[in-house]
């Protein structure tokens, strides 16, 4: 949102963007040093203060592209180096804290308790985007609006995320339990036995039953929500002679950060509910089908241009209710795929590949955009690919018992 408000052209937001994924793709090389050295909790907190310090420099690297070259769509992505500089940082500390965290929810909670908070973990997973693309968008609408600069509204944006990054540090440095399984398994441990256990966790990913499949899914279970989602908000924002909605920067912030937030909640609790209490594999393709069908939403409005924010609002609400519930599969499948000796380790690796998933399809985007004539050949071709989605959830396989509440356990 920021990048397409400041003026980079689709194609070129969309590459660099996408290539911030590359430190979840690759992070699984150093996940079992996260596993084995200090404790899940060392790492979380030590992540989150690299964040806030990093978020405070990022405040002071935005540009300011003149008012000219932003309405040309001509701004050079080469003067937001120091910026996307800060954005890997934080990036790469965010990779790592996802190890640790993902490490430290599975030791803190039984499984059949896991499988019930996934939908409500997921959500908040899923808010965190949401709340960029929502809250702080508002924000920077509303400082756009009333001061008419909208590089510093961007940066004071940015400084309002610095803020909370570090209040939130302060509050886990205080509040976050301590599970008795969250030990320092390198403790006394020298470097080769640490490589050791390192190789025997990778290899062992890869030795697992159904490995094909299983990268399979993890890569094109997401292939039609990857691409859309790299131009949702391009297309919210460009003008309706460019194909657009032509909507203002504080609307768009509103429909996702209440709508589509609303709506979000709603699936992602509904699908955490429904495994619960009927498993993974029954709710397999139920999900599927939530994750692709309502991308339509956005082939009518292409189409169509909808001025109408009730209209507008509905369809956000559709796609996001489905997203929020067929992505519970997703996260269930990495949790079922990973159990093992390397639980951890082997999250992180499938987090990994889910990264990757997102990153290719992101990466051309705006060019498939562009070579395909505008927005409604785009969001057509999503639909196609979406049949992808339909093809991998055919292919894997799952253990019927798998997510389901056992009430005779919890009693």
């Amino acid at each position: 949102m920021m990048f397409t408000k400041m003026g980079v052209p689709n194609e070129t937001m969309s590459l660099y963007t996408s290539l911030l994924y590359l430190p979840w793709v690759i992070k699984p090389f150093w996940s079992p040093f996260v596993d084995i050295i200090k404790t899940k909790r060392w790492w979380i907190i030590l992540m989150e203060i690299i964040m806030s310090v990093s978020f405070i420099a990022l405040t002071l690297s935005i540009p300011h592209p003149d008012a000219a070259t932003i309405a040309s769509k001509g701004t050079s992505v080469s003067i937001f180096t120091m910026a996307i500089i800060m954005f890997y940082i934080t990036a790469f500390a965010s990779a790592t804290h996802d190890i640790a965290a993902d490490g430290y929810y599975m030791i803190a909670l039984p499984e059949d308790r896991q499988t019930f908070f996934v939908g409500i973990r997921s959500t908040f997973y899923r808010l965190s985007s949401v709340f960029g693309q929502g809250v702080l968008v508002v924000i920077a609408g509303m400082l756009e609006t009333k001061y008419g600069d909208i590089p510093n509204s961007w940066r004071i944006t940015l400084l309002v995320s610095s803020i909370i990054f570090l209040l939130i540090t302060l509050y886990h440095i205080f509040a976050m339990p301590k599970p008795s399984e969250d030990i320092n398994r390198g403790e006394g441990a020298t470097p080769k036995q640490i490589l050791s256990e390192f190789g025997r966790a990778f290899a062992t990913f890869f030795q697992k039953k159904n490995i094909v499949t299983a990268l399979l899914f993890l890569l094109l279970y997401r292939f039609g929500e990857a691409l859309m989602l790299k131009l949702v908000g391009p297309f919210f924002l460009d003008p309706v002679e460019n194909g657009g909605l032509g909507l203002s920067t504080t609307s768009v912030g509103i429909i996702n950060g209440t709508v589509g937030v609303i709506a979000l909640l709603v699936g992602g609790i509904v699908g955490g509910i429904c495994a619960s209490k009927w498993g993974l594999k029954k709710c397999l393709w139920p999900m599927a089908l939530a994750l692709t069908l309502p991308c339509f939403v956005y082939v009518y409005m292409s189409a169509a241009q909808p001025s109408n924010l009730f209209v507008i609002n509905a369809c956000v609400a559709v796609e996001q209710f489905g997203y929020g519930f067929g992505f519970q599969a997703y996260m269930l499948y990495m949790m079922y795929f990973s159990a093992g000796e390397f639980k951890t380790s082997h999250y992180a690796i499938c987090t990994g590949f889910m990264a990757l998933s997102m990153m290719i399809p992101g990466m051309f985007a705006g060019y498939l955009w562009r070579m395909l004539g505008g927005y409604n050949g785009f969001f057509w071709l999503v639909m196609v690919c979406c049949l992808v989605t339909v093809l991998v959830t055919f292919l894997v396989k799952v253990d019927p018992e798998y997510g389901k509440k056992n009430d005779a356990k919890n009693d």
